[in-house]
């Protein structure tokens, strides 16, 4: 605030206050103070840029042990004059979160800062290595089984068989991809395609008898957050399923890519094993029955919606996810993460990022408020968000929607402009032309490279992928 009576003198600072800003670790940042007048004092910058370990600290305590937080993370940099009425800082970035800081200015025998207008300047912080070159291959562990190639041809008999089975109650699930499968197309996928990040659809346990979506059961309605689906893993004496997948991100490692998991903490499957552990967790209605989540006006009946008022719950989230970074995970996607409320994702975080700092945190925000999504990129320690522009199909409704995406990744994170997702028809099915000129269309509009697609686009692959189903990928076509 700058002062009011007929001696006052008026502060200016670059940048302007209020303003959010994306930076990596590595980069620096600069602030100057400019004074209406001449005028003895010195000038600060009030930031607690370089200090996230005590604000990591203070935000798991708050939490933890109820304690306030009283912002010891704070402190005052002095800032150097470059003439009588201005004065400049540039200071390196060299850890991963978000930051803040405002210059301010004192007079020469006072005590009184004299402030600029406006609220803070922000600044978010990713990984080093995020800075460019973000490319994703999304795909789906199942679908490097016997349908990769080509939907197999299933005799007659064995249809009907199958649907008697069906019919009286059996469970009746077939072979399909495993991690094993998926390791020898590493070198297409990474060294061919240039692929940075192998991002997985979620390989946890899914139902496979009561609630069970489609054949396989739907990937999102995970039985249990640390273990890994056996059906995605080879019977082998020597290496448990866990290892299994633990041998597919060594592959991915050796080849100088990285693994992002899929996760949807919003929620688990029915009769998840968090269900007897913690049947507190659950949201229930006045009747006592389990909340549904849903989107878009659909409700997955499969699933059941996790409490986020009880703060045991984060704590056990938190968990999981360093479980998973500790197998060797780099990043993780966070499907639907604007129903976490931002309190949560901002502990967990803390808590991931104090021992795996350079952890990548894709949001899944599609169908929540574009404030949400920016308030969890910029505030909550998230990376990457989701870009809708793969739901723009005419010229007008991707000259609107291209503004407001460049202007998140320049002052919140990255927003990823993926071509085609699970939850979508594949772009080739209109035609391999119509493919061609949206995947070109988003990588060429990318934001440090933030472009991703779907296992199957360089194929041309025109069947849509059914999580609950192993799909073909029309691999070598």
């Amino acid at each position: 605030m700058s002062d009011t009576d007929n001696h006052s003198i008026t502060t200016w600072q670059e940048p302007e206050p209020g303003r959010c800003f994306v930076r990596f670790r590595g980069d620096t940042f600069s602030f100057t103070l400019k004074l209406s007048r001449k005028e003895k004092g010195r000038a600060w910058v009030r930031t607690n840029i370089g200090h996230v370990r005590v604000t990591r600290k203070e935000i798991i305590q708050e939490v933890d042990s109820e304690t306030p937080r009283l912002g010891r993370d704070w402190f005052d940099i002095p800032m150097i004059q470059v003439d009588d009425c201005q004065f400049k800082i540039t200071l390196p970035v060299c850890q991963v979160g978000h930051f803040e800081g405002k210059c301010f200015f004192l007079r020469d025998g006072s005590d009184t800062p004299i402030w600029p207008q406006g609220d803070n300047t922000s600044i978010h912080v990713s990984p080093a290595h995020s800075c460019c070159s973000n490319i994703i291959y999304n795909t789906f562990v199942r679908q490097f089984g016997r349908n990769k190639e080509k939907v197999q041809t299933i005799p007659e008999e064995v249809k009907n068989s199958i649907h008697f089975l069906d019919q009286a109650g059996w469970s009746v699930i077939p072979p399909s991809g495993r991690f094993r499968d998926l390791v020898p197309d590493l070198d297409f996928i990474i060294g061919k395609l240039g692929c940075r990040f192998l991002q997985l659809l979620p390989i946890h346990p899914t139902p496979t008898t009561f609630a069970r979506m489609g054949r396989f059961g739907s990937p999102y309605a995970a039985q249990s957050f640390v273990d890994v689906d056996p059906a995605l893993a080879a019977f082998d004496p020597k290496e448990t399923p866990v290892e299994q997948f633990i041998a597919l991100i060594d592959a991915v490692h050796a080849r100088n890519a990285e693994l992002i998991l899929d996760i949807a903490i919003n929620h688990t499957g029915w009769a998840a094993s968090l269900h007897n552990a913690h049947p507190e967790w659950l949201v229930r209605d006045h009747d006592g029955r389990i909340e549904v989540p849903g989107a878009w006006g659909v409700t997955w009946a499969d699933l059941t919606r996790l409490d986020y008022s009880k703060k045991g719950l984060w704590k056990y989230m938190a968990d999981i996810f360093l479980i998973w970074c500790e197998r060797g995970v780099d990043g993780f996607r966070c499907d639907a993460g604007y129903m976490v409320p931002v309190a949560a994702w901002k502990y967990i975080i803390a808590i991931v990022r104090g021992q795996f700092p350079d952890t990548i945190f894709l949001l899944e925000g599609l169908g929540g408020k574009i404030s949400v999504t920016q308030e969890l990129l910029n505030d909550a320690g998230f990376d990457w968000a989701y870009s809708e522009l793969f739901q723009n199909y005419d010229r007008y409704q991707i000259e609107s929607y291209l503004p407001g995406a460049f202007q998140i990744s320049k002052e919140n994170g990255i927003t990823v402009h993926f071509s085609e997702t699970h939850d979508n028809d594949r772009l080739a099915k209109r035609s391999k032309k119509y493919s061609r000129m949206r995947n070109a269309l988003c990588a060429l509009f990318s934001v440090n490279g933030g472009f991703g697609f779907t296992g199957g686009v360089e194929w041309c692959a025109t069947e849509k992928i059914i999580v609950h189903d192993a799909t073909s990928l029309n691999w070598g076509a």
